[in-house]
């Protein structure tokens, strides 16, 4: 059954509008740590509360099996409009240290009903091309977490709050989108009743948890590094001696790029096979994380930004892959909280990799400690291997 033509169309844009909520705190972090005297610590914090507030979020949706009991387009639609509210209140003038973090924490606890609800509504739309669909939401996820370093660059123009209140406004009107016009799809198996177990049970499943696992392994890595891209593109530009760098503009790209990345992965593992093509790429970003201290040492700043574009291609191009690996082993009847319980470990894993990498680097910054970055692809590429 061929769904019609605008409903991708429509969860792609619904997601990157409701995802830029994700990374709007770090991309007018310096204005906001000015703006309310904030420590130099906020940096890997901030992006630490919204990861917490997801991963309860998840781990409460994936108890309760909210996804599967209720139309995910109307949980969609309730968590863009709470996650909007959220996301405004980091511009009150009250504001101090903590309710900062409570802010950007329920943001986050709302994403856990954006995120991984598109996915599975696309999934209950499109059985064969899965990975195909899913690399294009995947891809909106990515230009929606880069958009606020893009708005935070045009704050030469304008003020820091505006970029807090066009990101709030593009989530509800996401929401918005996905309700009216991508109703239940046809694959959708409705759950009908609360299931506690499902969140262990799932994982007895062999080829399942080798996909989660795979998953597990590319989380480590993929969100410290684009937490740490401004620092890594900084670092190098002061090395350097250029002082006016636009980290902000590069960091955007840096990002963004991997939206493409996640279009293209979808077509090369329709000829090459979901599991190939996220080992490949799964590979080529460990590569990355051992050579970066070696380039930093001996390449000009615009051939080091070029290696961070192609970190930034293949960090995340295999993440629309173990997506559609894992909601393909899943039961019909729980693929959304399958999606929902995976994607909840994995945010965990991120906020354990981002704050070791926040304490190795202390009040020096260097680019040696992102090597241990490459023991996520290490075991993610083992897990794989054992998957059939």
């Amino acid at each position: 059954m061929q769904p019609p033509k605008h409903i991708l169309p429509v969860i792609v844009v619904a997601q990157f509008f409701c995802t830029s909520l994700w990374f709007a705190g770090n991309g007018v972090l310096v204005s906001l740590i000015g703006h309310f005297n904030l420590g130099v610590n906020s940096f890997g914090n901030i992006t630490s509360a919204v990861q917490f507030g997801f991963i309860m979020g998840t781990l409460l949706f994936a108890v309760l099996t909210l996804t599967d009991r209720f139309s995910p387009s109307k949980v969609f639609l309730w968590c863009a409009i709470l996650g909007a509210c959220f996301n405004l209140g980091i511009v009150w003038e009250g504001n101090n240290w903590t309710s900062i973090l409570i802010f950007r924490f329920m943001t986050g606890f709302f994403l856990a009903g954006i995120y991984p609800v598109g996915m599975k509504i696309a999934a209950d739309y499109f059985d064969k091309g899965l990975g195909k669909s899913l690399g294009y939401l995947v891809g909106a996820l990515v230009l929606g977490t880069a958009l606020p370093h893009f708005l935070k660059w045009l704050t030469a123009l304008f003020l820091w709050q505006y970029v807090i209140y066009a990101t709030s406004a593009l989530a509800f009107f996401g929401g918005l989108l996905m309700v009216l016009l991508v109703p239940n799809g046809p694959y959708r198996k409705p759950s009908q009743h609360i299931d506690f177990t499902a969140f262990f049970s799932i994982f007895k499943k062999k080829d399942f948890r080798a996909a989660a696992f795979g998953y597990f392994g590319h989380m480590w890595e993929l969100y410290t590094f684009w937490t740490f891209v401004p620092a890594l593109l900084a670092l190098h530009a002061e090395q350097q001696g250029h002082n006016l760098f636009r980290v902000s503009f590069w960091s955007f790209w840096v990002i963004a790029i991997g939206g493409l990345a996640c279009i293209l992965g979808g077509y090369i593992a329709q000829r090459n096979g979901t599991k190939r093509t996220a080992s490949i790429f799964l590979f080529l970003s460990g590569c990355c994380c051992l050579l970066v201290p070696l380039v930093s040492l001996y390449a000009t700043t615009p051939v080091f930004t070029l290696f961070l574009l192609f970190w930034g291609i293949v960090v995340i191009a295999d993440s629309p892959l173990f997506s559609t690996l894992v909601a393909q082993s899943a039961p019909p009847e729980l693929k959304g909280t399958a999606l929902t319980i995976v994607n909840c470990i994995g945010f965990a894993i991120t906020i354990i990799s981002i704050q070791l990498m926040i304490t190795l680097q202390g009040t020096n910054y260097s680019f040696w400690p992102f090597l241990l970055l490459a023991l996520g692809p290490l075991f993610g590429l083992i897990a794989l291997l054992k998957k059939p």
